[in-house]
């Protein structure tokens, strides 16, 4: 066994350590601790080869005195170990042999104590040659590069709100110089702190957390150091193994003797992940408070250095009551290290942090992000952190997701109804709303741009438009009768024919055998050409059948078709993004619109629009009609009720829908006039106020409606009631024996009743009826009940509620509040 090196003379260690900490006489230097601890482990591990080989060696001289005894086989080994012998070990003398046969002897007589032995020997050899794998299949410094993942993306809303932020944000790398001293505190008070005074790895923290971890039940605190933490992330991977561990700690001595503390605090926290897509601090600092590192305050550096031990959960974006809270306790503990002071501290909790970045993304909206990623690759190419100011108008998207979802929501089950899509587009092509599916979470794919189904009578659009155009006008008279067209016989829905009819009633009742008759008559190839003249992208196969919708198209393809008539200038071009911005002052994209080419007579334009509205006003489309606002549509079946649609159009916007299964089941019963007419009907009638201007409430600003407690009666009326309530169900009360139910609300029991009992427990709550009917309006403490409950998702909104209540149910659906939420 070889004697360990010998230390360098004192006057040959370096005077003092470079990373800004200071050493008093007497104290260790760390780096010198380091170099010393990692000299030691070389000589560690040198002595376990060295042992390891003669437990092998001394193995095989065993094995040779063993195969005389046990048979040819064994005889042959031992003979070949002869011819070969291993002079670098020398034979053991008499002595040591006639101690060791008596030791061996021992043990055989005391089998206990053997068992003993090997039971805590056995665990130290395999700890020892796990050491000495993980030393020899040590990685370099640094070999591992954080993945960059995909640039940073800040999309804006039409009207310049910041709603989502997709990628990875890295922001600049922090220098001696840039680093807030009260960010390295809070950095190390948390996560080390005796980052300063140990050698990369603190035996006394790892003591402590074992402890704390072994007394609490679970992993509850950490023994890695930042050093290890360090060496983790530049230099490993993060599998959660022992070998890594030791890894972990050989690099950490390796680090602490080749790099100053501060090389170290500095590296640590430009590569830590800070959650939101945030690797290294400055980025951090940008994505939360909009400014570099440099310029952090106290608070906001201490919430900051809490994240980076659950980054993921802690980001502020998704839960800034824990950010905050963890940073309380960073401030806290700066104070037990003697970093700051108690009033500082104080002064620092009290301090207000405003987020400069938009919470978590809604998971509706994400449909409309991952179509506008794409555009920005294809249209700024890859140019760096970019700020896309989209088209989107983010209460029209709110009241889009809430619309549909509602409607599956309730009649989905019933009518076997599994998913469904809606694109509301202005008259430019652009695109206002998209929901591309029931629950991104859930899917992914965009139903609204990906998916292509069978429009069914929703592409008679293009054989009346090249009717018009070949000559035919919405009063020329065909016949409803039994058809064949080569071996191709048309029937109607309904199976019943009807007899002559003008083109105007034949399209708003969507006649099927008149329609492929026009086909025929104009040609498929006239109808393909005004599918093309109008937008439409996809495959459509020059057959008769092409008339009744026999190709499939996407929704997007059918919306732009519609708005190409409603403008009289088609192709209209679908777009989602008015400019591109990045680091520098010019925009990296600016969206130009194309000039208006008539390519639509003003005569065709207007029979065309004539016969949309008769499909609202007197046809299969009178689910969709709104007083007041002159609204025209089609409406769209495929074979076997497997797809709905309805696209319609008014002043303001085109609008498309789409309900049915992924797996291509058919629907029970459901036509384009049903679900998908209905959704169009209630998302443009809330649609209006937000057209003209009126704002609705953002979800994480909505608040329940509050008057003054003076406007309930208090008085002995009859028709109201005052008192302590006992909760029936979420949406039921009793109140001084009477049972109330709330205006709009349908009630839930369980769990969430409960809830809202402890929540009204002992506490007064007035009630007056509804002058429509004869559910009350409940308040208490001046707080409109029913919103309260509905946006905490302790209920579902009744389809005519009032619109201040289906509100309060789309904040709760955006948040996934109570009865929304993904756990239940």
């Amino acid at each position: 066994m070889n004697p360990p090196e010998p230390r360098r003379p004192a006057d040959t260690d370096p005077p003092s350590d470079d990373s800004g900490a200071s050493h008093h006489p007497g104290e260790a230097d760390p780096r010198q601790a380091a170099r010393e601890a990692a000299g030691a482990a070389r000589v560690l591990v040198r002595q376990l080869g060295l042992l390891a080989v003669a437990g092998l060696r001394g193995a095989g001289r065993r094995g040779r005195s063993a195969g005389r005894a046990a048979g040819p086989f064994f005889a042959g080994l031992s003979a070949r170990s002869r011819r070969s012998p291993d002079r670098s070990a020398p034979e053991p003398g008499p002595e040591r042999s006639a101690a060791a046969g008596s030791w061996f002897a021992r043990l055989r007589q005391r089998p206990r104590l053997a068992i003993g032995l090997a039971v805590v020997a056995l665990p130290i050899l395999v700890l020892a040659a796990l050491a000495l794998e993980a030393f020899a299949t040590l990685p370099p410094l640094g070999g591992v590069v954080p993945e960059g993942g995909q640039r940073a993306i800040t999309v804006e809303s039409d009207d310049g709100r910041s709603f989502a932020t997709r990628g990875a944000y890295r922001g600049e790398r922090l220098t001696a110089p840039d680093l807030p001293p009260h960010l390295a505190q809070a950095i190390t008070a948390i996560e080390d702190r005796r980052f300063y005074s140990h050698w990369g790895i603190d035996l006394r923290g790892l003591a402590r957390a074992v402890w704390r971890n072994a007394t609490g039940g679970g992993v509850r605190e950490g023994g890695s150091t930042i050093t290890q933490q360090y060496a983790r992330l530049t230099s490993l991977t993060q599998e959660k193994t022992l070998r890594r561990k030791i890894q972990e700690a050989l690099l950490a001595l390796r680090l602490e003797s080749t790099m100053s503390k501060q090389e170290i605090l500095l590296g640590y926290l430009n590569t830590a992940y800070f959650g939101a897509g945030a690797y290294g601090i400055d980025a951090a600092a940008r994505r939360y408070f909009g400014h570099g590192a440099k310029a952090l305050t106290l608070s906001e550096s201490a919430m900051l250095a809490g994240l980076v031990r659950a980054p993921s959960q802690l980001a502020p974006t998704r839960n800034f009551g824990g950010a905050k809270e963890r940073a309380d306790l960073v401030l806290q503990t700066m104070v037990e290290t003697g970093a700051i002071t108690r009033p500082q501290a104080d002064k620092a909790r009290a301090d207000k942090l405003t987020l400069r970045t938009p919470p978590e993304t809604p998971p509706g909206a994400n449909y409309f992000i991952d179509m506008v990623a794409g555009d920005a690759k294809r249209l700024a190419g890859e140019a760096g952190d970019v700020t896309l100011r989209t088209t989107l108008n983010i209460d029209l998207q709110s009241l889009a997701q809430a619309t549909l979802a509602r409607k599956l929501d309730a009649e989905g089950d019933k009518k076997k109804v599994g998913q469904g899509a809606l694109i509301a587009m202005s008259k430019d092509g652009a695109i206002l709303a998209m929901v591309g599916g029931r629950d991104y979470e859930d899917s992914q794919f965009n139903r609204a741009t990906q998916a292509k189904r069978q429009a069914g009578s929703l592409f008679k659009l293009f054989v009346y438009l090249a009717a018009y155009e070949g000559g035919y006008t919405p009063e020329t008279v065909l016949v409803d009768r039994p058809t064949q067209i080569g071996e191709w016989e048309p029937q109607n829905s309904n199976n019943r024919f009807r007899g002559a009819l003008p083109l105007r009633s034949a399209f708003a009742l969507s006649v099927n055998t008149i329609a492929a008759q026009l086909g025929d008559e104009v040609g498929i190839p006239s109808v393909i050409a005004a599918a093309r003249k109008l937008g439409v992208q996809s495959d459509l196969p020059n057959v008769p059948s092409l008339a009744l919708g026999s190709a499939d198209v996407t929704l997007l393809d059918m919306t732009r078709a519609y708005a190409g008539v409603l403008t009289g200038a088609p192709p209209v071009e679908p777009f989602a993004i008015h400019t591109i911005r990045g680091s520098a002052p010019q925009p990296l994209y600016l969206h130009e619109a194309k000039p208006a080419t008539a390519a639509l007579s003003r005569d065709v334009q207007t029979m065309m629009l004539d016969s949309l509205e008769a499909v609202v006003e007197s046809g299969t489309g009178k689910a969709a009609r709104l007083p007041g606002i002159p609204i025209g549509g089609k409406t769209g079946t495929s074979q076997d009720y497997r797809d709905a649609w309805f696209v319609g159009i008014t002043p303001d916007m085109i609008v498309g829908v789409w309900v049915g299964n992924d797996d291509n089941a058919p629907m029970k019963g459901v036509t384009g006039g049903d679900i998908p007419a209905r959704v169009f009907h209630d998302f443009v009638q809330r649609a209006q106020g937000i057209l003209k201007g009126k704002k609705r409430p953002a979800p994480s600003a909505a608040k329940a409606e509050r008057v003054p407690a003076g406007e309930i009666s208090s008085g002995p009326v009859s028709s109201d009631v005052r008192g302590v309530a006992e909760v029936i169900d979420t949406g039921t009360l009793t109140i001084r024996g009477r049972n109330v139910k709330l205006l709009g609300v349908s009630g839930e029991g369980g769990a969430l009743a409960r809830q809202l009992a402890r929540y009204l427990r002992r506490r007064e709550v007035a009630c007056a009826p509804d002058p429509a009917g004869g559910a009350m309006r409940c308040r208490i403490d001046g707080d409109d009940l029913a919103s309260l409950i509905l946006t905490a998702g302790g209920a579902r909104a009744t389809e005519d509620a009032p619109q201040d209540l289906l509100e309060a149910e789309d904040q709760a659906r955006s948040e996934r509040a109570g009865l929304w939420s993904r756990e239940r």
